[in-house]
Parts: C-alpha cells; structure tokens; sequence
C-alpha cells in the first residue's frame, strides 16, 4: 500500500481534490452563481487533464476514479436542468398505460386528477417549455423513464437514482465497446478516457441526467459491430440509438461507401424496420402530428449558444430590422435543408472506405450541424466528443470545456446570453477546428483524404 502510494501519490491527490469538487458541485451549487460554476468546471477539467497526464495506461485506476466521480452525484437533484421532471412525468405517464405523446402536461393538469405520483410536484418542476408541449423523446428514451418510475417507487429522488445508474452502466458500456473499437482502429485505447473522466460527460449526464450517455452506447456498440463486420447485427443496435435520440439520423449516409451500395440499403432497411417494431407500441393516428410538431420546434423557435445564427441575427435584426421570431423560422428551416446538402457532400465526396475515415467523417458532419445551429446545450457536445476519440480530432475536447461559458446564461430570469463570452467560446473552438483542418500530415481534414 505504502508503496503504491509513493508510486500514484500525485494523481490520487488530483482524484480526491477532484471528488471534492464534485461533491461541491452536486450539493452546493445554484446554476445561478456562474462565477462558482466556472471555477469548479475549470477545476476539475484542469485535475482530469493531470490524471491522464500521470495515469493514461492505468487501467484500473483511470475505471475506479471515474466510477467515484460519478458515484458523488448519486443522490444529487440536478442543479443546471429542470429536463428531468419531465422525464419522470413521462415514466409515470406510461407507467400508468398512458402515452406520453398524447397529451402535454397542461393539458392533463387542466383536466384535474392526474392519475400519477407527485404530479403536482413534477409539474411545478417542469419548465413552462416543456409543460405546454408534446413529448420529443424517442421511445427508448421513454423506457428508461418508465423504468425509472417503476423502480424508484413513486419517488422523485428513487426515480433520479435509478436513470442515474442507467447513464452510469451505459458510460461503462461505452468504456468497453470503445477500447474495443479503438484497438480495432489501431488507436491507443486509453483515449476512451477523455470521453469517461471528461468533466462535461460526468456533469451534464451523470449529474443533470441527460440521455446523450445512452444513445452513445448504443451508437459505439453498433460501430463496433460494424468494425468486426457484422453490420446486420449493428443494425439493430443503431436503430436503438436512434430511438434514444434522434442524431444518429444524420450520420447514417456516411455508411454508403463503406458498406457498398447493396449493403448499404439493406443496412438501411434494417434500421428502418427495427425503428418501425420500437415506435410500434406507441404509434396513434395523433403520434406522428404530435410528435413532429414538437420536433420541428427545436428548429423553428428556440435558441441558444449558437455561433453562426447570433452572427446571422445580429446582421439581420441591426441592419435589416428582421423580426427575431420569423428569423428564427427562416433560418431553421434553411438550415435542415443545407444539412442535408452538406451531409450528402461529406458522405459522397470523402473516401469514406475506411471505418476511421467514415468516424471523422461523422465529426464534420455533426461539428458543421452544431456550428449552425440555433440552439447547442452543452451536453450536445458529448456524442460529438464520444465519436472524436476514435479520430484525430481534438477541436472537440476544446469545445468540452468551453461551452461552460453558455451557463452564464441562467445568471439572469430571462436567460439573455452574453455574446462575447459565446465569441470566446467559439473563437478557440473553430480556430482549433480551422487548425486542425489546415494542420500538415495526418491531421489535414480534406475531403479527398483517405
């Protein structure tokens, strides 16, 4: 013991310095004080940075002490989202042989006789946002929150504890198919740590309760199959990644050269299929009106840590004086539409005939969809991290620490943003990414390289 000490008395400082930060932000800390969150944020990135520095091939130490991280938070309420309400609502909901895509929340509240536990008390919780409209969780997404409702006994904290676990195994589950899939790249596989000890992925799934953690899973789990060609298998398991989120649909054209074109199809098929046997269950003539209605909101109303579109309203409100909310609109359905236009180009143009070339391309795909969107949440920048590991890539690591500056935002009741810390954010992202893109030898993102 003494002398394993004297071997790791460095990083096990940096653990406990850094489970004291945790412990400091689960249980002391209001999403408010912007000054204390950033401190602690760029704390436990700084001490994540020293463990990997002294520990990167050890294994067992770099599992335990993220397995700890997590743990602090495990009787935690989240402090930086109110989603999670929701989701509760919506386990009760099924639990209860309703579907959650039926009706929003105010509308059962107004009908009286919520036949659900703690109605009144999730409710209250909920975001007006998220209380007028429809469910947008997939159905996967649902199940974990009906099990969690089934599990945790009625209660708000037991129903935490219990999606708290699932992101926790599912973390784990990335651990395992990512080492994997990085030895199968030919990739050091202790850059699967900077996905499980990154402090973005232990707060914004672990501790706020955010479902990326679970689509990754799945996602990993798939390419892995794929890596051992055994894509009819992978199809399934992309499908319920889907089924988690909705992201993966944007990636699954960058398969077409590396499968074939006949593979391909068939691969789609199967997805397809197994999408259609999941949402099955919950389908109703109202379903699809429901559900694309609050889907499309995503793109036509919100806004949040974006980079391009706050340069595109400033322009357009300052100099044009464009109403903000048709603005909005405009630009949301402009941008599924160059999507689709630049997904097409990645997928086509790059030699996507090798798996890592098929990752880095979902990198630039998904990197340019964030870059312009209206609304970016920090922990939309998780699946991004979780598919660079297996790249070249480091842009996303950047960007895992500085899109902390958007909480600046829940300082004020009105949430108003501050621009210029939103422009630092994104000046050193897309600098690194502009660097990387126009870095000599193996880094150099062209689209005709191999």
């Amino acid at each position: 013991m003494l002398s394993y000490w004297r071997l790791h008395r460095y990083p096990i400082l940096f653990a406990i310095g850094s489970l004291l930060f945790y412990a400091s932000f689960a249980y002391d800390l209001v999403r408010t004080d912007f000054l204390k969150l950033f401190m602690l944020f760029a704390a436990t990135f700084f001490l994540c940075h020293k463990i990997m520095q002294f520990e990167k091939w050890n294994f067992n130490f770099l599992l335990v002490t993220g397995i700890l991280f997590r743990l602090v938070f495990l009787v935690a309420e989240p402090n930086l989202s109110q989603d999670f309400f929701r989701f509760i609502w919506d386990g009760e909901l099924i639990k209860n042989g309703i579907n959650p895509y039926l009706h929003t929340p105010d509308q059962l509240m107004e009908q009286g006789n919520v036949p659900i536990a703690n109605a009144d008390e999730l409710y209250a919780g909920m975001s007006e946002l998220n209380a007028r409209h429809y469910s947008n969780y997939p159905p996967i997404n649902q199940l974990f929150f009906a099990l969690a409702a089934l599990l945790g006994g009625g209660s708000i904290l037991g129903s935490i504890i219990v999606m708290r676990l699932n992101i926790i195994l599912a973390d784990l589950g990335i651990l395992y198919f990512g080492r994997k899939l990085l030895q199968n790249l030919n990739l050091a596989n202790h850059m699967a740590f900077w996905y499980f000890l990154n402090p973005l992925v232990i707060i914004e799934l672990t501790g706020n309760l955010h479902f990326e953690g679970i689509m990754l899973f799945f996602f990993v789990w798939s390419l892995y199959l794929i890596s051992k060609n055994q894509w009819m298998w992978a199809a399934p398991v992309y499908a319920l990644s889907i089924m988690v989120k909705l992201v993966p649909l944007l990636l699954l054209p960058m398969f077409l050269k590396y499968l074939g074109f006949k593979k391909s199809m068939i691969f789609y098929g199967l997805v397809g299929i197994s999408c259609a046997i999941i949402l099955y269950p919950f389908y109703s003539s109202f379903f699809i009106d429901h559900y694309s209605e609050t889907v499309g909101l995503w793109f036509s109303n919100f806004e949040f840590n974006a980079s391009v579109y706050n340069v595109v309203k400033k322009i357009a409100v300052g100099h044009y004086e464009a109403k903000p909310w048709e603005l909005i609109e405009a630009y949301g359905s402009m941008i599924i539409k160059a999507m689709l236009v630049v997904v097409l180009l990645i997928a086509l143009l790059r030699k996507n005939q090798k798996l890592q070339t098929v990752i880095s391309s979902m990198v630039l795909a998904l990197a340019c969809y964030y870059f312009l969107s209206s609304t970016v949440h920090p922990w939309y920048v998780v699946f991004l991290l979780g598919i660079a590991i297996f790249t070249e890539y480091r842009f996303v690591l950047v960007w895992s620490f500085a899109v902390i500056l958007s909480y600046y935002a829940y300082t004020n009741p009105d949430y108003k943003e501050n621009l210029w810390f939103l422009a630092v954010e994104y000046i050193l992202v897309i600098g690194f990414f502009l660097y990387e893109m126009m870095a000599k030898g193996s880094k150099k993102l062209y689209f005709f390289k191999k």
